[in-house]
């Protein structure tokens, strides 16, 4: 068994022990092994390795997943110079998306307020005490990490970024729990019918599909019998006949394909078998929620919107709204 095989062996061994995922550990260990084998292939992955090992070896006095930044350690656990070796270290993993994040007193701002996201779904959702958890998408790990906070037994999350798993990492080096895993891997790696998760996760997702209604399939054959779907997509207004396919960009990303009004991504549900369909939220995103900041240097939403109309993107389509809606296999 080669060094990689055994590393992910290791990782499955007490999850699939202890949860419905036991029939897939073979095939999940394969497709774990590939994929971690891969991640050493990209061209930055030395680099950011070498920036995970710099950061400081303190071990942190306390953490906090439940609040609206993961906060890692207090200020007072770093001396100046191991303060400075951190945000070295952690800049190195620029840019930061998903967050925000606080490492013994430095706060990460990432490009998006995810709290806010989780703010809008928390209480809407089915409690996550004890339950198995799949986060599709999931960028640094954000939500995993508020996942675990909020009660989750396991919580798995996917993304084949390998930036993002570098950053999960960092956070990992630290939190230091088992029960929450991220492989770098998309949906579509993963084996057919798991049908074992008590909730699935897919925000930020379906709007990357070009079939929307084979994602929903597969999201419904990954939950058990009566486990949950929590999805988030970008939506128009309209009607149950009403379906935005932008002729080539949308708001300057060009792998955007259906944005569906809330009437026919309920349809679209229902067409795929989920049951007790419900909006829990419509939001606007606004540039207070995804902007540029010292930690993601890149363009954003700001880049994206019409100069002179912030209600239409640069192409002149609606700008961003996204719904959260909650569905039962």
């Amino acid at each position: 068994m080669n060094t990689h095989s055994a590393q992910a062996a290791g990782w499955l061994q007490p999850l699939t022990a202890t949860t419905a995922l036991t029939p897939y550990h073979t095939g999940l260990a394969e497709v774990l092994t590939r994929a971690f084998t891969a991640c050493e292939q990209h061209g930055d992955y030395a680099r950011w390795q070498q920036a995970i090992a710099a950061l400081p070896g303190t071990r942190p006095s306390s953490t906090e997943l439940d609040t609206d930044a993961i906060r890692i350690g207090l200020s007072s656990d770093l001396n100046d110079e191991e303060r400075t070796k951190l945000v070295q270290s952690l800049q190195q993993l620029h840019p930061w998306r998903k967050g925000p994040f606080d490492y013994f007193g430095t706060r990460i701002e990432t490009e998006w307020r995810s709290d806010w996201k989780w703010d809008r779904l928390k209480d809407a959702i089915t409690p996550l005490h004890g339950r198995t958890v799949l986060d599709i998408g999931c960028g640094s790990g954000y939500h995993c990490w508020r996942m675990r906070g909020a009660g989750a037994e396991h919580v798995i999350g996917i993304d084949p970024t390998i930036l993002f798993l570098m950053q999960f990492r960092a956070a990992q080096r630290y939190i230091q729990d088992s029960r929450v895993q991220f492989w770098p891997i998309g949906i579509d790696d993963l084996p057919a019918g798991m049908a074992c998760f008590d909730t699935v996760f897919s925000m930020g997702i379906l709007y990357h599909r070009r079939s929307p209604i084979d994602h929903l399939l597969q999201l419904k054959d990954l939950l058990r019998k009566g486990g949950e779907l929590v999805l988030e997509t970008l939506v128009v207004e309209g009607d149950e006949h009403h379906c935005l396919l932008p002729a080539d960009r949308y708001a300057k990303m060009r792998n955007v394909w259906f944005l569906p009004s809330v009437a026919m991504l309920v349809r679209w549900l229902e067409r795929s078998g989920f049951r007790d369909i419900r909006l829990v939220d419509t939001t606007p995103t606004t540039t207070d929620e995804q902007r540029s900041t010292d930690w993601m240097r890149f363009e954003s939403l700001a880049n994206y919107l019409d100069p002179h109309d912030p209600t239409r993107t640069i192409e002149g389509y609606p700008a961003p709204l996204r719904a959260t809606m909650t569905a039962i296999k």
